[in-house]
């Protein structure tokens, strides 16, 4: 499993990162929403480099050129609903993806001390032989991401799996080695937080993103 950390870079990235992470810019859902979606782009850019190309030949109103055109097969995996807003980046660039939903969500006890996560909803291609690209804002402790990945895979096995994170956890990255198939599997993250709390959240994080881009939930 290889782990690409792109803020190990100087980069606009991390402005939108840190905006994120801003309690003064909280209140602004809209604005949360738009760097989530930049974050999005760049991810999904950064990963398009790793893609296989062929030529193709394309005519022009003055001739004809050669360009590198993508092959592969892709299918773009929000978990929703905080994976919404980052998806949202991804079809920016991969417009011609097809695209799965899967709904995981924490189900808290009474007194908010436990939780179990739970896979409610999938929706999905078949993603046999394909690129599949699985979009978490927040990779905690990795249990929505697994019990996510273990749903997608009754629509077949991937060619390759792509992992797109705003924030990662060491803890979450290190849960999730033995889930994903070695040698076939990608980590893209916007940055690395060192810990959790005994919510489970990510420490420094940015608090609970589906909240932030969409309001509070009962």
């Amino acid at each position: 499993m290889t782990v690409n950390n792109l803020s190990e870079t100087n980069s606009i990235l991390n402005h939108f990162v840190a905006e994120l992470r801003d309690v003064n810019i909280h209140k602004d859902s809209m604005r949360f929403r738009k760097n989530v979606e930049r974050i999005g782009e760049i991810l999904s850019y950064e990963i398009s480099k790793t893609l296989s190309y062929k030529k193709q030949t394309i005519q022009t109103p003055l001739g004809y050129i050669d360009s590198p055109i993508c092959e592969e097969k892709i299918v773009l995996a929000p978990i929703l609903r905080a994976g919404l807003p980052l998806h949202q980046g991804f079809l920016q660039f991969f417009d011609k993806a097809e695209n799965a939903f899967v709904s995981a969500s924490r189900q808290y006890n009474a007194d908010h001390t436990h939780f179990e996560i739970i896979v409610e909803y999938l929706s999905s291609p078949c993603i046999e032989g394909k690129t599949l690209i699985i979009i978490d804002p927040m990779l905690a402790t990795g249990g929505s991401l697994e019990l996510a990945y273990r749903a997608l895979l009754k629509r077949g096995e991937p060619a390759h799996v792509h992992v797109a994170a705003a924030i990662a956890s060491k803890q979450g990255l290190e849960a999730i080695k033995g889930v994903f198939p070695k040698g076939k599997t990608s980590i893209w993250t916007a940055a690395i937080d060192p810990e959790l709390d005994d919510k489970a959240y990510i420490v420094p994080g940015l608090g609970d993103a589906g909240d932030l881009a969409y309001g509070t939930k009962i």
